[in-house]
């Protein structure tokens, strides 16, 4: 009975105007969250489908930097139902205030769409960020919280105390109430009952809604503009905020083999290009199949991927793609790629509407969509000769080539419009 009556009144808001700098290339044309991943996803279908699994069907998308190939995504992938109206996925640019200013952190974005919450009266709300590959069933979130009577909850994931460097970390005590909020230290207080591991921020709060509304007034008064930085450090000190430990999330269908508690930031490039290969193989880490807990995105209505002759290996081919002739191993092909003879491909990411031509040869590469690669072209052998060429080559040694032309495509070559629907 309880958790029926928190689904009716339940909203989010997701957080999905992050530049996302250091993606860059990907990035220069598009958000974060738009990024692509996998073999037809974008990185913000995995939060709306976390949500949407979990009955939270009120969701509003807080948009800033440069939004429009996500407000295309929502626009084509996300409508939810027409028929009842608390069932939707909306995109929220900025308020443009009096001075104005765009969003100045995660607490102002939510601040300047207060007037949403007024529409739907909800008693809890969850701020999700919009930046992650995960699986998590939020119901289970909901569930703690109110079962410790929490004011707000922060989602926590469990890492290795040598990494907390690398994180927010949350310090907590026996019971996982909150007790310090601090931002990639050199020394951390390990988990309760766990001291070689301490409890990261995944960005991911719930909030008791009346609380929120006045958290986010008074924030404004004084200035604040981000709930990890400035809000959730003041309120832990006079009201109940817990820490929900990620690792005992269950999500419905998983099965033995998969990472528990698997979740990537996917915050650089390297990190990008490595959480691909955890949707490779017999057993992934991440296996996108799970008819109990689906990854929505788009209603691509193109055929299926064609195999005319060539060796693949542990690879994935999106729909709509051409392979003849070629050698691809470990690697992931997304919709409308075209491979001619010839070609080869090893640990690569080929993006949409992208044409390989005969004879080239690609070796950990992310080609972004709507490129011509040559025929007779390498990629990924000579770094230097890649830098000359105009791409940009990673630290790693992964190499990309930036969004080509977008009136191309690789079957039918140049064309206005996108044919089939995305």
């Amino acid at each position: 009975m309880l958790e029926r009556r928190i689904r009716e009144k339940v909203m989010a808001f997701v957080m999905a105007g992050g530049e996302g700098s250091r993606l860059y290339p990907l990035t220069k044309d598009r958000c974060k969250p738009a990024v692509p991943f996998g073999s037809r996803y974008r990185i913000v279908d995995f939060v709306l489908s976390n949500l949407l699994n979990s009955d939270i069907r009120s969701i509003y998308l807080l948009v800033q930097y440069r939004p429009q190939s996500l407000i295309e995504h929502i626009r084509k992938a996300w409508t939810v139902s027409t028929l009842f109206p608390e069932q939707f996925v909306t995109v929220v640019p900025p308020q443009m205030t009096r001075d104005g200013s765009l969003f100045g952190g995660t607490a102002d974005a939510v601040y300047q769409s207060m007037n949403l919450m007024d529409m739907h009266r909800p008693d809890l709300v969850a701020v999700f960020g919009a930046d992650h590959i995960y699986r998590m069933d939020v119901r289970q979130m909901m569930r703690f919280h109110c079962e410790n009577q929490a004011d707000i909850t922060v989602a926590a994931l469990p890492v290795p105390l040598k990494q907390a460097s690398n994180f927010g970390i949350i310090e907590t005590d026996d019971s996982g109430r909150v007790t310090g909020f601090l931002e990639k230290p050199a020394q951390a207080k390990s988990m309760p009952n766990d001291p070689l591991r301490v409890y990261a921020s995944m960005g991911n709060y719930l909030f008791n809604a009346e609380l929120l509304r006045a958290a986010l007034e008074e924030a404004h008064q004084r200035g604040e503009t981000d709930f990890g930085h400035h809000v959730l450090p003041r309120l832990l000190q006079t009201h109940r905020v817990f820490a929900y430990n990620f690792a005992s999330n269950v999500v419905p269908g998983a099965k033995p083999y998969e990472e528990q508690s698997y979740w990537r930031d996917v915050g650089t490039l390297d990190t990008y290009f490595e959480a691909h290969f955890d949707v490779l193989g017999l057993e992934p880490s991440f296996d996108a199949f799970n008819p109990e807990w689906p990854i929505y995105s788009s209603h691509y209505q193109g055929p299926t991927a064609r195999i005319i002759h060539g060796e693949i290996e542990n690879s994935l081919l999106g729909a709509a793609t051409i392979v003849n002739e070629a050698t691809i191993r470990n690697s992931i092909l997304r919709r409308e790629v075209v491979v001619e003879p010839g070609a080869r491909i090893e640990d690569c990411v080929i993006m949409d509407y992208a044409s390989i031509g005969a004879g080239v040869r690609l070796r950990r590469v992310i080609i972004d969509r709507h490129n011509r690669i040559a025929a007779g072209t390498e990629i990924g052998y000579d770094h230097d000769r890649d830098r000359a060429a105009g791409y940009h080559v990673t630290e790693g040694g992964l190499v990309v080539v930036p969004l080509g032309d977008p009136r191309y495509y690789s079957r039918g070559g140049y064309r206005i419009g996108g044919g089939y629907s995305e």
